[in-house]
Order: C-alpha cells, then sequence, then structure tokens
C-alpha cells in the first residue's frame, strides 16, 4: 500500500504583522495551497474516490480559516492581488531586456495571466470559504475522502513540555477538531514529529492509535508501522527514498527549469515572473514563466513518481516477504506555495497512482487492514535537522527553552492556586493561553533557522509578557486590573475560545 500524508500548519499570525512576516504568510499559502489544494480534492470526491490521502491540520491553522478577522482580510488580499495583476498588465517600462521575465512584454502576460488566476481565487474563495474552513474540510472527513490527522493546541514541542501540559495541550487539541470537523482524530501528526520515550503512553490516554515520525526515527525501515513499546499505538514513518524525490533539503521536482520560480519577484507588485530557468541563472536573467512548458513538466514528473513509488513498493516487500507499505509525507504548502504547480501535480498523481494499479489509503486503514510490524522502542527524535532536537534545543535558541520553562512554571502554578475554589475563571484561561502561545514552536525553528528571528523572539516574549503581566496584577490583588487584561489580550488573539483552564486542574488531581 502507498500512504500519501501531508501536513499543514502556520503559527498563529493574526494581528501580528503583516509583512515581511506576519499574516501576508497566511494569506499567500491560503491563496497558493488551501484554495487550490482543497479545490483538487473536492473534484476527486466528486468522481467518487475515497481514502485518497492522511491530511494533517493543527489546530492553531485551522483557528485562523475559520476566525473572522482572518477571514475579511484574506478576502482582501485576494482583491489587492488582482489589483497588483492589473497594474502589471499595464506596465510599459519593464527593466529586465528581451526575453527575461522582467522585460515589458513577459510583466505585461504575467499581469494578464494573475488577472485569471486570482478572479478564479476570488469565485473559489466566494464560493466556499466565506464561512471558514471547517465547512471545506468537514464534508471531505465525512465522506471519507480524506483522513484526517489532529495535533496539540498551538504546536508546542512536546518532549521539553511538563507532560501534565503535554497531556492537556493535546486532548484540548483533537477536541478542536471533533468541534470543528465532527469526529475527534483518531490519528496524530505531532509538531515537528518529535518523540520522546514516555510520549506513547501519553497518546494511548488521549486515544491516538496512530501517529507520524520521520524516517530515521524507525532506523530507516518504515516498510511497516510499528507499535511503540507495549502501548499499542503505532509509529508511521516517512519514506525518505519516495519523498525526498519530491523534495529533499538539496534537491526535488520543483527546482525543475520550467517550473515557476519562487524567489524571484516583479518588486512593483510583488508577482512572480519567472520559470526557474537554470540553478545558476541569475534573476534578472530567467527566463518568462510559461503555463505550458511546466505542465509538460508536471507531466513527466507524475509519471516518474509513480514509477519511483511502484518500485519501491517492490523492493521493500521483496526485503521484507510480505506485502510493504511506502508513505510519502510533505508539508501542505509546498503544493502551491512554494511550488506554483504543486496542487496540479498533486491532483493527477492522486489520479495517476490507482490508474497504474498502486494501491493507495490512509495511515487508519494501513493500520486497520495489518501493514503494521513488530514493536519498537522509539528513540528522541524529530524530523528536523540532524533528525534530533537541535533546532528547538540547540545553542542558538537556549533563551527561549529558559523562557519556555519559566512561562510553563508560572502558569501551571497560577492556574493550580486561580482554580483551587473551583468555577470557570477567565483570567486562568488566558494566562494558559499566552502561556501556549509562548511556547509554540515556531519561534524556535524560526531562530535556529534564521527565518525572521526578531519576529520570532519577539512573539514569544510578548506572549510571555502578556501572561506575567496579568499573573502580576492578579497576584497584586488587583483582580478587576486581571480581569481587564485578560479579556483584552483575549481580543487581540481570540482563538480557542473553548480553552478551559478547569480541565488542567482535573489532569492533576
Amino acid at each position: 500500500m502507498f500512504a500519501l500524508v501531508i501536513h499543514s500548519h502556520l503559527p498563529w499570525l493574526a494581528n501580528h504583522g503583516r509583512w515581511p512576516v506576519g499574516e501576508e504568510w497566511l494569506y499567500q499559502s491560503w491563496a497558493a495551497t488551501y484554495l487550490p489544494v482543497f479545490a483538487a480534492l473536492r473534484t476527486l470526491a466528486d468522481e467518487g474516490r475515497t481514502g485518497l490521502l492522511t491530511l494533517g491540520i493543527t489546530p492553531v491553522l485551522a483557528a485562523q480559516l475559520d476566525d473572522p478577522h482572518c477571514l475579511e482580510a484574506m478576502h482582501h488580499w485576494l482583491g489587492n492581488w488582482q489589483l497588483r495583476s492589473h497594474e502589471a498588465a499595464l506596465m510599459t517600462n519593464g527593466a529586465g531586456a528581451a526575453g527575461t521575465a522582467s522585460s515589458t512584454a513577459a510583466l505585461r502576460e504575467l499581469g494578464h495571466r494573475e488577472h485569471r488566476y486570482s478572479a478564479a481565487a476570488l469565485e473559489e474563495f466566494e464560493t466556499h470559504w466565506r464561512h471558514g474552513g471547517s465547512p471545506v474540510i468537514r464534508p471531505l472527513v465525512e465522506s471519507g475522502v480524506i483522513e484526517l490527522l489532529g495535533g496539540p493546541l498551538m504546536h508546542p514541542f512536546q518532549p521539553l513540555l511538563d507532560p501534565r501540559l503535554r497531556a492537556f495541550s493535546l486532548d484540548e487539541g483533537l477536541e478542536d477538531a471533533k468541534t470543528r470537523w465532527g469526529a475527534r482524530p483518531q490519528g496524530l501528526w505531532a509538531p515537528e514529529c518529535a518523540f520522546t520515550p514516555g510520549m506513547e503512553s501519553g497518546y494511548a490516554d488521549a486515544s491516538v492509535s496512530h501517529f507520524m515520525v520521520d524516517g530515521p526515527s524507525l532506523r530507516g525501515d518504515t516498510s511497516l508501522g510499528r507499535p511503540v513499546g507495549d502501548s499499542g499505538v503505532v509509529a508511521f514513518g516517512r519514506d525518505l527514498t519516495v519523498s525526498y524525490r519530491v523534495w529533499s533539503p538539496k534537491s526535488g521536482y520543483p527546482g525543475d527549469g520550467a517550473y515557476r520560480d519562487f524567489h524571484t519577484y516583479d518588486h512593483d507588485t510583488g508577482l512572480k515572473p519567472a520559470r526557474v530557468t537554470s540553478k545558476t541563472t541569475s534573476s534578472e536573467q530567467k527566463k518568462p514563466y510559461d503555463p505550458a512548458l511546466a505542465a509538460v513538466a508536471v507531466d513527466k514528473h507524475v509519471a516518474d513518481f509513480v514509477e519511483a513509488v511502484r518500485a519501491r513498493l517492490r523492493e521493500e516487500s521483496e526485503r521484507i516477504g510480505r506485502d510493504a507499505l511506502v508513505v510519502a509525507a510533505f508539508d501542505t504548502e509546498l503544493f502551491g506555495h512554494w511550488w506554483h504547480e504543486g496542487p496540479q501535480f498533486l491532483e493527477q498523481v492522486l489520479r495517476a497512482l490507482p490508474a497504474a494499479g498502486i494501491n493507495v489509503g490512509t495511515l487508519d486503514r494501513a493500520r486497520r487492514e495489518g501493514y503494521v510490524g513488530e514493536p519498537i522502542d522509539l528513540p528522541e527524535s524529530s524530523w528536523g535537522s540532524g533528525k534530533d532536537w537541535r533546532v528547538w534545543a540547540g545553542d542558538q535558541v537556549q533563551d527561549l527553552v529558559q523562557l519556555n520553562a519559566e512561562v510553563v512554571a508560572e502558569a501551571l502554578a497560577f492556574v493550580d492556586d486561580e482554580l483551587a475554589a473551583g468555577g470557570r475563571d477567565l483570567v486562568a484561561d488566558q494566562v494558559l493561553r499566552e502561556a501556549l502561545l509562548a511556547i509554540a514552536s515556531d519561534w524556535a525553528f524560526m531562530v535556529s533557522k534564521d527565518t525572521a528571528a526578531g519576529y520570532a523572539r519577539d512573539r514569544a516574549h510578548k506572549h510571555a509578557h502578556a501572561m506575567r503581566e496579568i499573573i502580576a496584577a492578579h497576584r497584586g490583588g488587583n483582580t478587576a486590573r486581571a480581569q481587564q487584561l485578560a479579556a483584552a489580550w483575549h481580543r487581540a488573539d481570540g482563538l480557542f475560545p473553548g480553552l478551559d483552564a478547569r480541565r488542567l486542574s482535573k489532569e492533576s488531581s
């Protein structure tokens, strides 16, 4: 069996800046990935296809796709995209030489093309998304087109998290999914695929039956899912041979010269006019993007991927002496945001694989049909650099590791004291909400990878400050001030209104 797994995540960005880092990141991904990918899945569903892929959506991304502010701002963003396309179509002063992507003729053609793209995106959004992402996603879950993987609230790096808060965050995240989509996920994509021994017991307690890890976590043998210890919870590993054919740290299909170049912009409009051309071609010399050339490349890579999956299934089945499982896993945002042609590839490959006689299924189906081997003791691991924890616990981020530990300890102590008398307490709820926002794994990742490190540190400290400001007012005897602060910070970040700190208190008993 072949299983395709895609994982959708962005940190909470609403009301935290627009450009170059902030909400723009959300709207770019929404327009380039979420709109076309879910449109493709809906098309395939209308053809009667089921069990197409396993889709992870983190609670924090799901919250933004349903958030009224984000929905209104996304609509504005799409309209602005159309205005920018009109600007390009009227261009009279392209800076590039004839035949390059920045020539006047190429930019005007870019404007016409982007007008068509933006018009289609506006129609898709207005028809299907104006009431949020949940009405788009839920029918695909209920009809069995996709299997949904859940995750913990706010996307924390779980191995470094206090076990009590880890359990709370996971249970709240799974319940949030149930609220949005009608079913509590049995499968899990843990943040960063991070694991430490003992977490399997927490998964079992949360009724999680299976979760994803990276291939090296299973010592490279990903041909079957493996129960972890005696928990009965199955770990499925990403097959790097197949996955890296599409996308790896150094190569993959998106680098083909015919595909649209991610890094080259027309800075007057913010549009992307060029094809990759070659790895050595400078931005000013890149050729104009040609959708017809890109379509030929997609056909070529779909055929190549199908043959790679077929070969890998045969190779692994022969090696283990029984039918093997191959799992390819990627960030959803690869398909569209990072790789413009990705949604087209995804739709075509989901038709081509079964047409070639390849058994395609979800992780849950693989587990139920016995694609499971002997138990394994899973080591500390992640899918980051080195497949260990260096990105989230290395020397570059020791200040954030220390901050996270302090924030968690302060939040737990406050919640225990505040809830001792019982009853719902919105101040305690907000303290917990800010603590979880402060410790999101994204901040350490952005610092370690030097991608908007300043923004990441600012976000972590801002949420830590909000939590401490509320606690200080309350402990200083100014209950009214603490309530005002909690309400104000919740208005600023109005996610997960159902979060209830009393459930953390129960966990401690």
